[in-house]
């Protein structure tokens, strides 16, 4: 578990690192990374979760996982 737990780990830094490229790309940073946040917790609010008792926790962890990794995302500095 340990293991996986890293790997996920790692997984959302390299996506919140692409995300945070892709973002200082675009001419408004912020509004960015805020409609992609938005387009994401969409994503995660509709997806079908098969399988499984409880689906709405699951939904309720992954968007909290949503909104941590946007959490850590900070606008660019004005330097």
């Amino acid at each position: 578990m340990d293991e996986l737990n890293g790997r996920m780990m790692a997984c959302q830094i390299l996506v919140a690192g692409l995300i945070a490229r892709v973002a200082n790309e675009q001419r408004d940073p912020l509004r960015f990374l805020t409609d992609f946040r938005d387009e994401i917790r969409a994503v995660v609010s509709g997806v079908n979760i098969a399988g499984m008792e409880n689906t709405e926790r699951v939904r309720q962890v992954a968007q909290r996982t949503v909104d941590e990794l946007f959490s850590l995302m900070k606008p660019p500095s004005t330097e």
